[in-house]
């Protein structure tokens, strides 16, 4: 899978896919959504916008459909200190998830940072979601003791539907 930078052209299908994929409901939805724990967008403009400011190292990426050029994955691989990478917003379509590209987009994540200098990837997943913590587990990625507070008082992001919410870290050498 080759993934490539993405373009200002690209971010209108981007924060779309990722909203499909991380919110949606009904017979579209993917295996993985956060029903039930955080509710409303995932992802839009101005989030995007901001992101992308804030950090000007990291790589936003698509795969994108060698046929119609459609952008059915993406992920943010963001380059840190002692080359640990921290990864984010890895995402594939939804009615696409059976075919199992995610494992695919995952590896060739792993590798765009490998070859740029990556020794580790590190990456927050929400402590509640033990499907998705599980299938990053099965890929090698190991939680760590180290968690991250909530952004409780931050509704961009969407709304949380439960009190009991936080961050679990997680790594795996690359």
């Amino acid at each position: 899978m080759f993934l490539e930078p993405a373009t200002e052209a690209d971010y209108p299908a981007i924060i779309d896919l990722i909203n499909v994929a991380f919110r949606a409901t009904g017979p579209s939805a993917s295996w993985n959504i956060e029903t039930g724990v955080i509710e409303g967008q995932r992802m839009n403009d101005s989030l995007l916008s901001e992101d992308l400011a804030a950090k000007p190292a990291a790589n936003l990426l698509v795969y994108r459909d060698p046929l119609d050029k459609s952008v059915p994955g993406t992920v943010w691989l963001d380059p840190g200190d002692d080359r640990v990478w921290y990864l984010g917003l890895l995402t594939i379509k939804p009615a696409l998830q059976k075919q199992k590209p995610g494992s695919t987009l995952l590896s060739a994540a792993e590798e765009f940072a490998k070859a740029r200098g990556a020794r580790r990837i590190r990456m927050t997943v929400v402590n509640v979601r033990d499907r998705l913590i599980a299938w990053y587990q099965r890929r090698g990625y190991t939680l760590t003791d180290d968690t991250k507070p909530f952004p409780y008082d931050d509704n961009r992001f969407g709304t949380p539907l439960r009190d009991d919410l936080y961050f679990v870290v997680l790594e795996k050498p690359v």
